[in-house]
């Protein structure tokens, strides 16, 4: 993960850039994937690479900083290559939520947003991630739910991920 960096989008990048706008109706509907891709690129967002999204969208940096920040999948600085997005709404508090993400946080000497000095791991608690049913969860990048937990299972998980590329 850079922990500085100019955004760029290459020439490849800036069709995938086009045919997203190209989609909608207003350009300003492309605003999300255009964070994605940069995320992507980068592992995080930057204040940089959202003024950057204005300027190719043709938007006021108060409205892409207005997305970015609204929705917990975009990073607004950098995280750990397995970053733990820990659930504690109601289903996930009532179900050990709180007791999972302070369980992770004291095993890996980290508190909310933080990163692990090898960068290998963050955590961060969020708000509902659509798994009442099976709380308490997490989601793993953005891309992996882990739902039913218990400490156990946990810890099996961190163990998993500390070798992982």
């Amino acid at each position: 993960m850079n922990s500085e960096y100019v955004p760029q989008f290459s020439e490849d990048e800036m069709k995938q850039v086009n045919h997203h706008i190209s989609k909608y109706p207003k350009p300003m509907a492309a605003v999300m994937p255009l964070l994605w891709m940069i995320q992507e690129k980068y592992g995080w967002i930057s204040l940089d690479a959202m003024k950057y999204v204005g300027e190719i969208l043709k938007l006021p940096h108060d409205h892409v900083l207005g997305v970015a920040t609204f929705y917990t999948m975009y990073f607004k600085k950098p995280v750990g290559r397995n970053h733990l997005q820990v659930c504690t709404n109601v289903s996930c508090m009532l179900r050990g939520g709180y007791e999972i993400f302070n369980h992770i946080s004291d095993k890996l000497g980290i508190a909310n947003k933080e990163v692990t000095p090898d960068g290998v791991f963050s955590i961060e608690e969020v708000e509902c991630l659509g798994s009442c049913a099976t709380a308490p969860m997490l989601q793993l990048n953005n891309e992996e739910f882990y739902e039913n937990l218990t400490v156990e299972k946990v810890d099996q998980l961190l163990e998993s991920l500390k070798n992982t590329k």
